[in-house]
């Protein structure tokens, strides 16, 4: 694997780092104003997390 390539995987992730934060700050924010998004994401929380465990097992 180049250098360039190693650099292009590190500013991929970087990006996509950032672009978590700022989407994690803005869903928090609607969270805190809204109890129904609240109960959404919490219900979005509890399938991601099924799909992970579901996703462990299968690579076992």
């Amino acid at each position: 694997m180049s250098k360039s390539a190693l650099v292009n995987i590190a500013k991929g992730v970087a990006v996509g780092m950032v672009a978590g934060a700022v989407v994690g700050y803005a869903g928090k924010s609607a969270a805190d104003e809204n109890p129904k998004i609240r109960k959404k994401i919490t219900r979005v929380k509890r399938t991601a997390n099924d799909v992970a465990d579901t996703a462990k097992y299968m690579f076992k």
